[in-house]
């Protein structure tokens, strides 16, 4: 059954309908898969400008292998975050056209051969330590269809190696930056470029790093005016918040 949701909306400023019928009305097209322990949305591309996704952390195997199916009938990208190796492993073995990275903690399958991909989205690493949070954003942004590269160990200790990839800075249309420790990255690289900055701390440091606390409040007190925070290795919230930056000229 197809909605035709223009006409609940003229309905509905005729004074016809309530708000609450026509949410009502416009849902029965559903737009989602109700399997029981979770209802997969097929609308948020539409929406939001990326697919539905797969949060892996606190999923079973059979709960990943029964959304996965869902999600390649609709020809959508499959990205499954925060998994170990075992349930990575197992689901490179019942679905072979996707690869599980360890590193990352992802689980990934590309449905469309001919995703393409615009913009770039530059995503830097303060050390090689905070290369997992930054490979799970990398992953998030590419499935979303921007073009990323990935610039690592650039972080204050070695400041020179950040300035001599000015040009490739200058030219991102977003800037992810991942840093632990005392989360100083994001600051400088927000000095330096005009594009957007997300900024994305990491539970990367000794004692006094409290897990990524002393990071995040780092970056959220940066002086360089207009870097956007993420949460505490939320790699995957800031591809997603790239992806909405590079699409948001797109159709």
């Amino acid at each position: 059954m197809s909605i035709d949701v223009e006409k609940i909306l003229q309905r509905l400023a005729a004074g016809e309908i309530d708000m609450i019928s026509a949410m009502s009305e416009a849902a029965k097209d559903k737009g989602f898969t109700d399997l029981g322990f979770a209802r997969i949305d097929h609308c948020r591309k539409s929406r939001c400008g990326f697919p539905e996704f797969i949060y892996g952390a606190g999923k079973t195997l059979e709960q990943i292998r029964n959304i996965i199916p869902v999600l390649l009938e609709r020809k959508s990208p499959v990205l499954v975050t925060r998994i170990s190796l075992e349930v990575g492993e197992a689901l490179e073995k019942e679905f072979p056209a996707g690869s599980y990275d360890a590193k990352a903690r992802v689980f990934v399958i590309v449905a469309d051969a001919a995703l393409k991909s615009h913009g770039t989205v530059l995503i830097l690493t303060a050390g090689t330590s905070d290369l997992g949070v930054a490979l799970e954003a990398k992953y998030t942004a590419e499935l979303c269809g921007c073009g990323v590269e990935l610039l690592n160990d650039v972080g204050v200790a070695g400041i020179h190696r950040l300035f001599a990839e000015a040009d490739r800075l200058r030219s991102a249309d977003a800037v992810i930056v991942v840093a632990g420790m005392e989360g100083a990255l994001p600051s400088v690289v927000g000095g330096l470029v005009k594009c957007p900055v997300i900024a994305v701390p990491t539970s990367v440091g000794y004692g006094a790093a409290l897990s990524g606390f002393t990071a995040l409040l780092g970056m959220l007190n940066s002086c360089a005016i207009g870097v956007t925070v993420v949460n505490i290795d939320n790699g995957f919230g800031a591809g997603c918040a790239a992806a909405r930056i590079v699409n948001r000229h797109l159709d």
